[in-house]
Order: structure tokens, then C-alpha cells, then sequence
């Protein structure tokens, strides 16, 4: 393992560890407008939500590493302390990176990046058509965290009004993540689509009180055969299977199959559990992994 001292390693190169380590992140699609009202549009990876009771959205344009100087979007908020938060989809992520190209000031980038502009209700800013999921903000807050190059510049926004469009929502009248196809920025040239294949679902403790991996059998905990995940989703469960629920197993048909006719018997009981897991039933995967001890 290396070990980095931030404060002895050139910004760009920093800059790059952290943008493929601290990753996939969220890109904040940002349209603003100066003094004159002419637009700007930019993307910004450096951006999160951080509360609902005030709305708290922050990102940042940082300042450019390679000489220090700030970037548009900064210099417009000053000016028009107002901004739409446009989401970023798998469609238009060619569009959306386009615009980040470094224009002189005053180029619009809609027209740049083949955008369409769609008035405001409450704020300045124009929102993307193309985005289906539009956030006008106010700027709270600024803060610049230094002048040289690589500084962070925080911007604080509360959300006032939110566009959604009822192409991406589900039965339940909430986003579906499969419908929005949002993508995710990495460190290079890469982002990730977060839809299809790429989505995982791991229950949320708060739902329950697990176990904990530190009441699975040392054998379970020790497994060369599991996979910290794997124990993860053991530990979560509510509670360890009753010796009666261990024997009910053991006399099951598969179990039995694998008794009778099985050279490995230890491995297709394995393998059997580990199927019950990748397949969302923890528990019973769990009962089946107390027969090994036995076996």
C-alpha cells in the first residue's frame, strides 16, 4: 500500500487519486446567468444534497488547478446569487460533457452542447429540457476555502422549486431508478451508469436490528468461502435459526440429495448456501451453513 501526504503531492496529480477514488459521484448539471443575463452551463461533480429541513444543496466550481483562476459559473453567482440543478441521465452525458468544455465568457453553452432552454418559474437560470429531473435554487452561501489553484468554492443553495417528469416515476409515484438512468462521474474519462445490471439492493439496518457478523459461528466468520458481503447480509438478519429450524433443513430434499449421492459433500452444501444468498434469502442460506459444522 502507498501512502500520499496531500500537502507534498502536485494538486493535478491529488486531484486525480481523488477523483477515481472517491467515486461514482453525482454530477450537478448547473445553469446560471451574469449580471446581463446571458446564460451558462456547466457540470460539476463535486456535489451532493445534504439536508431537507432547510432544502441544502452544495457543489463546487473549484478553482482551476492549473493557475487558480475561477471559473464562470462562480463569477455569475456572485452576480445572481440563483441556479437550476439539472440532473444528468445516460442520454445526454456526450451533451452535458461537451459543455464543460472551456469556452470563452459569454458563449452559450446551450447552444454549444445542443440543449434547449426552458424558462425558470421562479429564478433567472434556464432549466435543460433534456434533464428530467430540474432543481431551481438560491444561493445561500458561498464559501471560497483558498486562491490557489484546485480551492474549493462551496456553494450552499436551498432548493425552492423541483421539475420532475412523469416519464421517470413508478407505480408508487417515485423516482425509478431504472427509469431516470442517471450516470455517475469517475476519476478520467469514465462515469458509470447507475440503472440495468449496474443496480444492487442492500436493506438498510434501520429496518431491522441485525445479529451482527459477530454472532455467526467462528467457522461462518472465518470462511475462506464468504465474502464480506456475504456476511454482511448474514449479520443483518434478525436473529440465528433454532436448532429445530437447523434439523427441518438438514432433512430437506436438497439436503438430503447432496447427503446420499454427493462425492463433496461439503462443497454442494456450500455451494447451495451461497446460491440461497446471491439469490436474497439470507436465512435460509444461514440454516444450511450451520450443517457444515457437522459435516
Amino acid at each position: 500500500m502507498i501512502h500520499l501526504n496531500p500537502a507534498e503531492i502536485p494538486h493535478t496529480k491529488l486531484h486525480q487519486y481523488l477523483l477515481s477514488g472517491i467515486a461514482p459521484r453525482p454530477i450537478a448539471f448547473a445553469s446560471t446567468v451574469d449580471a446581463s443575463g446571458r446564460p451558462n452551463l456547466s457540470p460539476f461533480s463535486f456535489f451532493n444534497v445534504f439536508g431537507v429541513n432547510p432544502t441544502t444543496l452544495i457543489f463546487s466550481p473549484s478553482r482551476r488547478s492549473r493557475d487558480g483562476s475561477v471559473k464562470d459559473t462562480l463569477e455569475n453567482l456572485k452576480a445572481v446569487p440563483e441556479v437550476v440543478i439539472n440532473v444528468v441521465t445516460h442520454d445526454m452525458v456526450n451533451q452535458a460533457s461537451l459543455a464543460s468544455s472551456e469556452y470563452p465568457k459569454g458563449v452559450d453553452e446551450f447552444v454549444k452542447s445542443g440543449f434547449t432552454k426552458l424558462p425558470s418559474e421562479i429564478i433567472k437560470p434556464f432549466r435543460v429540457k433534456e434533464s428530467p429531473m430540474q432543481m431551481e435554487c438560491r444561493v445561500r452561501e458561498i464559501i471560497e476555502t483558498g486562491t490557489g489553484g484546485g480551492a474549493a468554492n462551496l456553494v450552499i443553495c436551498e432548493i425552492l422549486l423541483i421539475h420532475i417528469s412523469e416519464d421517470i416515476l413508478g407505480e408508487d409515484g417515485m423516482i425509478d431508478q431504472h427509469k431516470i438512468r442517471l450516470v455517475g462521474r469517475l476519476g478520467k474519462d469514465f462515469y458509470v451508469k447507475a440503472f440495468g445490471d449496474a443496480l444492487i439492493e442492500v436493506e438498510k439496518p434501520a429496518r431491522n436490528i441485525g445479529i451482527g457478523i459477530d454472532a455467526l459461528p467462528e467457522f461462518i466468520r472465518h470462511s475462506a468461502h464468504l465474502t464480506g458481503n456475504d456476511l454482511g447480509k448474514l449479520g443483518n438478519l434478525e436473529r440465528m435459526p433454532s436448532l429445530e429450524e437447523i434439523e427441518e433443513m438438514r432433512q430437506s430434499q436438497d439436503i438430503t440429495e447432496i447427503l446420499e449421492t454427493s462425492c463433496d459433500v461439503y462443497g454442494e452444501v456450500l455451494r447451495l448456501a451461497k446460491a440461497w444468498l446471491d439469490s436474497g434469502h439470507p436465512f435460509k442460506a444461514l440454516k444450511i451453513l450451520m450443517l457444515l459444522e457437522k459435516i
